[in-house]
Order: structure tokens, then C-alpha cells, then sequence
């Protein structure tokens, strides 16, 4: 799986100076390098692109490279909402999103993203594409919390769902969050408000289209 994911990274998505340097901001702060990989950054770019998507919904904000590649995808014409749970993350990933251009069509929620949904919810926020990238407990409280703020035909992208390639049954080591990115994978496939498909790149990525 990594000699594939190498492959593809360097023939379809070789990162530039942006997102080197989110990239390198990400280790200067101490931060995990947890990043998506630069294929599945590309993914979300393309895909962002291709449905003419304006109003975007970030679970996960980190240092702000998916965010990048998010925005990307809807140059002037759109803005990102991103949900992070510390602040210090939200601010470094604005600094980066402010230095690649997107300033002013960023804007971020700290705290709980159950709560920043409840909030969007109760505002009457509704969106065209979700990405979420967090805390693997809450995929699936986080899915039903973005179903009901998407409109119909958006996408919800859902990154890690192979967990390293543990879900597959024989794959080996498991991870921590192996056992609930199964049940969230099973939930997905299932859902019936949703059309998905389950796409091995990176660390796996679920995109389900909500009827």
C-alpha cells in the first residue's frame, strides 16, 4: 500500500512550495504530522472542481493543507468553513490559508465539532461538500450531523477509513481506531440517504453523495 500510495504521490501530486511549507509549519509547532497525503489532497481539489461546490465544510483543520487543497478547488468563488478543536492549530492553519491566498474566504470554529455543527445547524447553514478528517470516534456522530447540513447531490469525503489497511481482515497491525472505521465503513455502504464508494488511496477515503 505504501509503495502504491509513493507511486501515485510522486507521478500525480508532487507537492509545491504552499504545501511544503504547511508541511514544514506542521513540524516546527510540535504538531503530528498527520496530514492527508498529497494524492488524497489533489482528490479533494478535483473534486471540489468537478461539482462546482462554493459552500465547503472542514471536520479537522490541522495545519491547514487540506484546507488548502480545498480551496483550491473553488478559487474565488467559494468559502470554507473549518471546525478544529484547538485553537492554536486554527490559527497556524489561517496563517497558512491567509499566505496561499485564501484570507478572506476561510473561516474557522474552535472547540467541539459536535457543537460547531449544532450551531451551523441552528443557524440554518447548509453546504455542497463536507470533508471530514478528526477524532475517528465521532465519524459517525459527525456523518448524521453533516447529512442534515448538506443539500441534496453534495459530497461528504471521509478520510483514514482503511486504517493503514487494517480493516481488510487479515491486515496487520491493527490500529487503535481499526474496529470503528469498520463500523463507520459498514454504516456508509449502508446508509440510506447515501450513494458511497470506498477509494484506497492515501489512507483510504469514502465519497458518498447524499440523495
Amino acid at each position: 500500500m505504501k509503495s502504491i500510495n509513493s507511486y501515485i504521490d510522486q507521478l500525480f501530486a508532487p507537492t509545491d512550495d504552499v504545501l511544503n511549507h504547511v508541511l514544514a509549519s506542521i513540524k516546527e509547532n510540535g504538531m503530528r504530522s498527520i496530514s492527508v497525503s498529497p494524492s488524497s489532497g489533489k482528490l479533494l481539489t478535483m473534486l471540489v472542481a468537478i461539482t462546482g461546490a462554493t459552500k465547503v465544510l472542514e471536520i479537522g483543520a490541522l495545519g491547514g493543507f487540506s484546507g488548502i487543497c480545498l480551496a483550491r478547488g473553488f478559487g474565488s468563488a467559494g468559502h470554507l468553513t473549518s471546525l478544529e478543536l484547538e485553537p492554536a492549530f486554527a490559527e497556524l492553519a489561517h496563517q497558512n490559508l491567509s499566505k496561499a491566498g485564501y484570507a478572506e474566504q476561510v473561516t474557522y470554529k474552535t472547540g467541539p465539532a459536535i457543537d460547531s455543527l449544532e450551531e451551523l445547524k441552528a443557524e440554518g447553514t447548509t453546504f455542497d461538500f463536507i470533508f471530514i478528517d478528526a477524532d475517528k470516534e465521532n465519524y459517525k456522530n459527525y456523518l448524521e450531523a453533516c447529512i442534515e447540513l448538506a443539500v441534496p447531490g453534495a459530497l461528504i469525503v471521509a478520510d483514514n477509513v482503511l486504517a493503514g489497511g487494517s480493516v481488510a481482515e487479515l491486515a496487520e497491525p491493527k490500529k487503535r481506531y481499526t474496529e470503528q472505521m469498520m463500523e463507520f465503513n459498514e454504516h456508509v455502504a449502508n446508509h440510506p440517504k447515501l450513494e458511497s464508494i470506498l477509494l484506497p488511496i492515501g489512507d483510504g477515503m469514502t465519497v458518498s453523495r447524499v440523495k
